[in-house]
């Protein structure tokens, strides 16, 4: 594999064998992969060999291994030139995503109860793998009804507010959403876990604004330094995961019959104009309605918490996905085309002046968030113009461990010790989960940060750090 450095945040792997692209990685040289221990540039280069593909196979600065595409790829295909869509360019987490919301509190107002605070959302919020649901669903007729509505659905039954969804992306609900490719099998999952945390790296913490880089955009985006402020990451729990598998199956028989031969059995695709690419789109948006659901009343919970033991409420800053494909228009080469646009964890980040973002941030860019891991911190960002990866950019650290490495390093007990010494409350589901999530196991999120900046990804607003987390 030949990796030219382009600068001093951009790497091009050049385009060789069946590659139909180039690769490109947004890394420095401390964050690039090692291409003798890491698959993930590997799989950035079986990306590049799907039919349809565009301008080149990208990864962010958070990329690491994952299930056919690398965490943190981005790739996009012509819908008309027969571009496919693949579940595995999704994930099994459909709409993983972020919430932040932000209270009109300060670190000193918070402190005296923090501990009580954190006990209320430990015992109030579901999560781990065990069920549990803040929204007990009362059958399937109803799980169908959040498929298509989302978060608006949520809102509409009293769990939350109407400019909650002027904050959400798509406010709250991805159009053409169709439960005929959700299995019973997935609906069965789904039933009992809307509003539920779920277990490895999803997490609701929270923060005080540290520092800020930009006032005006932190203003409108509500946020201000001292200010506290809370981050839920989770997403479709078990019905996202049941329907990317039950798609990859069906895909993987589906390849020879149009002629498609891929590198990578976990690369099953079909054309998105296909019955099997619609089949799977609108299976996946149900699953993304359901993962926007799943944040609005995990956020409900914890503004009742607040509500309850400070008498403050908490003001959404936004919420954003960062596993879907999507259909959008893009200028390729100077010309509007229509991709199918996968974004494997990594976040759409539209620029100023969207038509897609609401009228109040169309002036700022849409907001991004890339949060680090326990004992570090997480950063706001926002879409700026000239985005080189169809207006994506990162959705995390990224892992540098296995977690079965993060557990033999440090004993879930000790760690939590370590950050209740720092000043961090934590209230973990079980000890080897806490281990499996050591800040260790991460890379450097101000490195992180520094290179989606520096790339032209996006552009720094804001940096918080954790006083209390929730972990599954």
């Amino acid at each position: 594999m030949k990796i030219v450095e382009e600068t001093p945040y951009r790497f091009r792997i050049e385009r060789e064998g069946a590659m139909r692209v180039p690769g490109v990685v947004f890394a420095s040289r401390a964050l690039l992969p090692d291409i003798a221990t890491d698959e993930a540039l590997t799989q950035v280069a079986n990306v590049a060999t799907l039919p349809g593909i565009v301008t080149a196979s990208y990864a962010m600065p958070d990329i690491h291994w994952g299930y056919a595409f690398p965490i943190g790829g981005v790739a996009a295909t012509d819908v008309a030139d027969g571009g496919v869509v693949s579940p595995g360019g999704v994930g099994f987490d459909i709409s993983c995503g972020v919430r932040l919301l932000a209270a009109d509190l300060d670190r000193d107002t918070l402190a005296p109860k923090l501990g009580t605070l954190m006990d209320r959302l430990g015992h109030t919020i579901p999560r781990g793998l065990r069920r549990g649901a803040v929204w007990p669903l009362a059958g399937r007729s109803q799980l169908e009804q959040v498929l298509a509505g989302g978060s608006a659905y949520a809102v509409e039954h009293g769990h939350g507010t109407a400019r909650d969804l002027d904050r959400c992306e798509d406010r709250g609900a991805v159009a053409d959403a169709d439960a005929a490719g959700v299995s019973a099998r997935a609906e069965q999952r789904g039933l009992e876990q809307l509003g539920s945390l779920g277990a490895g790296n999803h997490f609701l913490e929270v923060q005080v604004v540290d520092q800020i880089y930009d006032e005006g955009v932190a203003r409108v985006f509500g946020i201000g330094a001292g200010r506290i402020c809370v981050m839920i990451h989770c997403g479709s729990r078990g019905l996202g995961h049941q329907i990317c598998t039950d798609h990859v199956h069906v895909m993987q028989a589906a390849m020879d019959r149009y002629g498609i031969d891929v590198p990578d059995p976990q690369l099953a695709c079909a054309p998105v104009e296909s019955p099997e690419g619609r089949r799977y789109l609108g299976a996946m948006a149900a699953a993304a309605n359901y993962g926007r659901a799943n944040r609005q009343l995990l956020g409900q919970a914890t503004r009742r918490a607040f509500a309850e033991i400070y008498g403050a409420d908490l003001e959404l800053v936004y919420d954003v996905s960062h596993n879907l494909a999507k259909i959008e228009t893009h200028r390729v080469d100077g010309v509007p085309r229509r991709l199918c646009v996968h974004r494997k964890g990594a976040t759409r980040a539209f620029p100023p002046g969207h038509p897609d973002l609401p009228p109040d941030l169309a002036g700022t860019g849409q907001p991004v968030f890339i949060p680090g891991t326990m004992g570090t911190a997480s950063y706001v960002l926002a879409g700026v113009p000239g985005n080189p990866a169809f207006d994506s950019t990162c959705h995390g650290a990224g892992r540098t461990q296995s977690r079965h490495q993060a557990a033999r390093t440090v004993r879930g007990r000790e760690l939590r010790d370590r950050l209740e010494a720092a000043g961090i409350a934590v209230r973990g589901a079980s000890w080897r989960g806490l281990a499996e999530e050591a800040p260790t196991a991460y890379k450097d999120i101000d490195a992180v940060a520094e290179v989606a900046e520096g790339a032209g990804l996006c552009r720094k607003i804001a940096r918080l750090v954790p006083l209390g987390v929730v972990k599954g």
